[in-house]
C-alpha cells in the first residue's frame, strides 16, 4: 500500500482536528507530509548568554521557565501567549501567537534551548515566537515549517518522524541509476530523509540537491511536451510585414530593443507553418504596447482579427486607449469589451466582432466567455501574462484555428528562469528604455522621517503634481503595527492631508469603484491615491511624480521596481520614497539595490539572490504546480538537470522501461499543469 494512500490521521497524535490543520497545508496522507519539506532549519549554532543576545540577528539560549504561561484573545479569535525564561545573567520575554498548545509545551522549571531573535520592546528583551527544544536534543539542525493557526512546529515535526519510521528502507526511485550516477544524486530515500532531519550540512545539500534536480528535470520535461503540443500546423496565413507602414504612424522612433521585438514576432507569422508562440518582456515603461500594437498592425493587414486580453479593466482601457490612438487614422478598427459594460454595449460589440468589422478587440476576461465570438481570429495578445491561468490562456487561444499568441509580462525575470518558467515559449527582452523615461529618485526612510515625507508631497501637490502611497494589506492586522488602507487614508484625510483630496484603491472594491477612483486620479480630481499593490499593474499618469511605499520591507525588489514604475511617465523629475524600519542585514541590502539600481532585469538577479525563486513559482505561476523546493540560486544543479533533459531527450530515453518512474512524474506534472496526456 502506498503511503501517499494512507490517512495522515493514521500518525499517532493526529485525530480529526489536527487532520483538519494538515488539510489546510494540502496534506492529506502519509505520503504528501513526506513530501511537505521544511522551508528552512534552525540551526544549533554557538550558544550565547541572554545578556549578550541582544543585537544579534538570530540566539541560541539556554534559559529556564520561570513564569506560567499567560494567554489572552486578541481578537478575531486569535490568541497572544506569553511566558519569562531565564539563565544567570538575565530574562527573556517570550511572546507566541495563536498557538494553543504552548503552556503544555513548556513546563515550569524546565530548561530548554530558545532559537530566536532577541529584541528590545520597552526596555525588556523580547523573543517572538521562538524555535525551542529540550536540552537533551544534541541534533544540529531542526527542520523548520510551514505552518497554519493551530499547528506548532514541533506537532508537524514529531507527524514527519512518525512518517519517515514508515518509510521502506528501500523504495522506488523516479531517477535511474544511470541518471544518480551521471550526476553523482544520492538515492530518494536518503535525500528524504536527511531533507526532514540532516545528520550534518554535507548531507543536507546532498539531499537538496536530489530534490532540486527532480523537480528541475521534471518541469522541464513537463514544459516540453507542452511546447510540442503547440507545434501544431496553422492554417493561417501571413503574406508580408507591415512593420515599415506601421513605424509611419508612430510619433516616435522605435528603440533597437522594440524593433528586434517586432523582427521577431513578424518573423515567426511569415513562417506560416507554426504559429507564433513568444514572449516579450521588458521594463515597466520600455514599450511593450507599441511591438504588440506593430504585430497586430501587421496581422490586421494580413486579413486576420486580434484579440488583446488584459488582466484588469483598468488595463484594457488604458491599451484600448493607447491603440485607438495609434490607428485613429488609418481603417484598423478598435474596440474594448469589458465586464462592467451594459448588456447592450457588450451585445453591440460581441455583433461586430463576430462580423469581422472590429479588426482589434481589446477586453479582459469578457473576452473568454462563449457569447464572444470571433470572425477570424488570427493573433492572441495576452498582458501581464502571469497574471492568467494556463486555461484561461487555451480559453482564448481556442476562439481561432491555432491563432498566433503574443504573451506580454513587465515583470523582467532572470533569463535562466524564464527559459524554465515560459519554457513553452520563444523569448524576446526589451531592456533599453524609450527616449524620454527619465529614472525615478529613490529614497529611503525610516518612520521617524514620515512627517517630512508628508511634507514634500504637499509641496509637490501645490505645484500641481499628484502622488500615490501604497500600503501593503487590505485589512487591519491585530498583531503588527501595519494600517489597512482604508484605516491610512482616513487618517490622512483627518490629519496630515485634511484640506487635499484624498482617494483609496484596493483590490476588495467592486470593478466600478475601482474605475471611478482610478478615472478621478486621472482626470487630477484626487491627488493622493492611497492604494494596495493593485496599482502596480496597468496605472498611467504622467502627472502623479512621486510614490511613497510604507513597510518596504515587506515587499519583494521586482515589486517595489514595479510599483517605482507608476511614476517618472511625464515631464516632471519623480521620486520613490521607501519607509522602511527593518535593519536587518537583507533588508538594508534590498534598499540599497532599490536606491542605486533601476534596470529591471538586475534587479530581478538581485532579487533571486536574496530571496530565491518563490516570487517567480508561486504567485506568478498561476497554471504549473508549484515548485517546492528547486534551488535556482544553484546555477551547478539547473545546468545539470538542463543537461540532463538533453541527453534524456537525445538518447529518446522516456520510452525506456528503466525510466518509467520519471515518466510517471512527469505525469503528474502535466496533470496538475492543465491535464495534457502524456502519450
Amino acid at each position: 500500500m502506498s503511503l501517499f494512500d494512507v490517512p495522515i490521521e493514521k500518525l499517532k497524535g493526529i485525530g480529526s482536528k489536527k487532520g483538519e490543520l494538515f488539510r489546510k497545508l494540502k496534506i492529506n496522507s502519509v505520503g504528501e507530509l513526506l513530501y511537505f519539506f521544511p522551508r528552512d532549519y534552525s540551526f544549533r549554532g554557538e550558544e550565547v548568554e541572554i545578556s549578550r543576545a541582544w543585537g544579534l540577528e538570530k540566539s541560541l539560549i539556554k534559559a529556564s521557565v520561570c513564569s506560567p504561561v499567560v494567554t489572552t484573545r486578541i481578537g478575531g479569535g486569535r490568541t497572544i501567549s506569553k511566558v519569562n525564561v531565564f539563565d544567570s545573567t538575565g530574562t527573556v520575554k517570550l511572546v507566541f501567537f495563536n498557538n494553543k498548545y504552548i503552556s503544555s509545551m513548556l513546563n515550569y522549571g524546565e530548561e530548554y534551548y530558545f532559537s530566536g531573535k532577541v529584541e528590545k520592546v520597552s526596555g525588556f528583551l523580547q523573543m517572538t515566537s521562538p524555535m525551542f527544544f529540550k536540552t537533551q536534543d544534541t541534533r544540529e539542525f531542526h527542520p523548520v515549517y510551514h505552518l497554519t493557526a493551530g499547528l506548532s512546529n514541533l506537532t508537524v515535526e514529531k507527524a514527519v518522524m512518525q512518517a519517515l519510521e514508515m518509510l521502506p528502507e528501500k523504495i522506488r526511485d523516479p531517477l535511474p541509476l544511470e541518471i544518480r550516477g551521471k550526476y553523482d544524486l544520492v538515492d530518494l530515500g536518503f535525500a528524504i530523509r536527511n531533507i526532514h532531519f540532516p545528520e550534518n550540512q554535507e548531507f543536507l545539500t546532498k539531499a537538496r540537491d536530489r530534490i532540486s534536480f527532480e523537480e528541475l528535470l521534471v518541469l522541464m520535461l513537463g514544459l516540453s511536451v507542452i511546447r510540442f503540443q503547440k507545434q501544431k500546423e496553422t492554417a493561417i496565413v501571413t503574406e508580408k510585414s507591415y512593420f515599415e507602414d506601421f513605424e509611419k504612424l508612430l510619433p516616435f522612433s522605435m528603440t533597437e530593443d522594440q524593433k528586434k521585438a517586432c523582427n521577431d514576432c513578424i518573423s515567426d507569422m511569415l513562417k506560416n507553418t507554426k504559429p507564433m508562440n513568444r514572449l516579450v518582456q521588458g521594463d515597466v515603461g520600455s514599450g511593450k504596447t507599441a511591438v504588440a500594437a506593430a504585430v497586430a498592425h501587421t496581422a490586421v493587414n494580413n486579413g486576420m482579427q486580434v484579440a488583446f486580453m488584459a488582466p484588469t479593466e483598468i488595463l484594457a482601457r488604458q491599451h484600448f486607449n493607447t491603440l485607438k490612438k495609434i490607428f485613429e487614422n488609418t481603417d484598423v478598427s478598435v474596440e474594448l469589451l469589458t465586464g462592467t459594460m451594459t448588456q447592450k454595449q457588450k451585445s453591440s460589440v460581441r455583433d461586430k466582432i463576430a462580423s469581422g468589422e472590429i479588426d482589434i478587440a481589446v477586453g479582459t476576461h469578457a473576452l473568454l466567455t462563449d457569447k464572444t465570438v470571433f470572425n477570424n481570429l488570427g493573433l492572441a495578445v495576452t498582458d501581464e501574462q502571469h497574471r492568467f491561468g494556463v486555461s484561461q490562456r487555451a480559453a482564448l487561444n481556442s476562439k481561432g484555428l491555432d491563432p498566433h499568441v503574443l504573451v506580454m509580462s513587465a515583470t523582467p525575470i532572470p533569463r535562466t528562469l524564464s527559459l524554465i518558467i515560459y519554457g513553452d515559449l520563444d523569448i524576446s527582452e526589451i531592456h533599453s528604455m524609450p527616449p524620454g523615461r527619465q529614472k525615478v529618485e529613490t529614497l529611503v526612510i525610516d518612520s521617524g522621517k514620515r512627517k517630512r515625507a508628508y511634507g514634500f508631497l504637499k509641496k509637490q501637490i501645490a505645484q500641481g503634481r499628484q502622488c500615490y502611497i501604497v500600503c501593503p494589506f487590505v485589512e487591519d492586522s491585530e498583531t503588527e503595527n501595519v494600517a489597512s488602507v482604508e484605516t491610512f487614508a482616513q487618517n490622512l484625510m483627518l490629519e496630515e492631508f485634511s484640506d487635499i483630496s484624498v482617494g483609496v484603491l484596493h483590490g476588495k472594491m467592486k470593478s466600478q469603484d475601482k474605475e471611478r477612483v482610478m478615472g478621478e486620479f486621472s482626470e487630477g480630481k484626487i491627488s493622493v491615491l492611497v492604494s494596495t499593490t493593485v496599482i502596480e499593474v496597468g496605472v498611467d499618469v504622467p502627472n502623479a511624480n512621486v510614490i511613497m511605499i510604507e513597510n518596504g520591507e515587506r515587499f519583494g525588489l521586482s515589486q517595489l521596481h514595479q510599483l517605482r514604475g507608476r511614476v517618472g511617465r511625464g515631464s516632471e523629475k519623480s521620486y520613490c520614497i521607501i519607509v522602511c524600519d527593518s535593519s536587518s542585514e537583507n533588508a538594508e541590502r534590498r534598499m540599497e539595490t532599490m536606491k542605486n539600481m533601476h534596470d529591471g532585469f538586475g534587479i530581478a538577479e538581485e532579487d533571486l539572490k536574496l530571496r530565491g525563486p518563490g516570487d517567480f513559482f508561486g504567485r506568478r505561476q498561476h497554471g504549473l504546480p508549484e515548485i517546492t523546493i528547486a534551488g535556482l540560486k544553484n546555477m551547478d544543479i539547473l545546468r545539470k538537470a538542463q543537461e540532463c533533459l538533453d541527453f534524456v531527450q537525445n538518447n529518446n530515453l522516456m520510452s525506456e522501461s528503466e525510466y518509467k518512474g520519471l515518466k510517471k512524474q512527469v505525469e503528474l506534472f502535466l496533470k496538475k499543469a492543465e491535464n495534457i496526456d502524456f502519450n
